[in-house]
């Protein structure tokens, strides 16, 4: 959505010069994509684009990379905000839907679980044979992920989790059922295995990167589950697209998230 910079109005009127005039205040300003805002040459952008598709890392391209190391990561920067900002904004979920957590992040010596040094909890849920949504939280908090669950899905759904007595409460919202696990198997027929298979999905994407940074996190998820959510389709067309519609200031935000 195109917004006024003064007064954030939607409806402009655009003149013969290629600038914006707002039907509001009458502020004159000019709109740059996402794609715009990267000044690489047209077939370098389109180069690495390919490849980022293909989910080759910019490490693995040193000697023979269109561009320097840096603009190629500054480029991948913008393809997974573009990515995180469509995400974040898909539709709440209805119907049947499971809900998890999982830990990201190396092994390292210390305490285990939830609680380990330098892992990163992330929270997601999957409606059953369809999308995923995943989010990045601060800790375990049962507060914290029965509203994220709220905000997320619609009443009535029905629900499917472990048993982590936080989700007791969804059986106000909608119909809750329990997964109970012996041995990390769960018992009877009733299962996660949605959210627990895009879980492996996810850690795999990650794997070749041997570890990101923890303040582009969140853009790495946004990024998986984009690709999650259209998994059937060539991402190539829908991701150009992407960038070339969506307003730069619009994502901007989204670059650098400290935390």
């Amino acid at each position: 959505m195109k917004r006024c910079p003064e007064c954030h109005y939607t409806w402009s009127w655009k003149l013969a010069d290629g600038r914006h005039k707002c039907r509001r205040c009458g502020r004159r300003y000019t709109i740059r994509s996402v794609w715009q805002a990267s000044r690489l040459a047209e077939r370098t952008k389109r180069q690495l684009l390919e490849r980022f598709v293909l989910g080759v890392p910019v490490y693995r391209q040193r000697f023979r990379t269109p561009a320097s190391a840096k603009a190629a990561e500054r480029f991948y920067r913008l393809v997974r905000a573009c990515c995180a900002y469509v995400e974040h904004l898909r539709e709440p979920f209805e119907g049947v839907v499971e809900c998890d957590e999982t830990t990201f992040g190396g092994r390292r010596k210390g305490k285990r679980g939830w609680g380990a040094a330098g892992k990163i909890i992330v929270f997601g849920i999957l409606q059953r044979n369809g999308k995923v949504k995943v989010f990045p939280v601060q800790a375990r908090s049962g507060r914290r992920i029965v509203r994220l669950v709220c905000a997320h899905t619609r009443p009535g759904s029905l629900y499917y989790t472990d048993d982590w007595r936080a989700y007791a409460s969804l059986a106000v919202r909608g119909e809750h059922i329990v997964v109970r696990k012996d041995g990390g198997r769960p018992k009877g027929r009733d299962h996660i295995n949605g959210i627990e298979g895009f879980w492996s999905y996810a850690k795999h994407w990650l794997y070749p990167y041997r570890g990101v940074p923890r303040k582009f996190f969140h853009l790495y998820l946004g990024e998986i589950c984009y690709r999650f959510n259209h998994r059937t389709e060539d991402l190539f067309p829908l991701v150009l697209q992407l960038m070339k519609r969506l307003d730069y200031d619009e994502i901007r935000p989204l670059l650098v998230r400290n935390g």
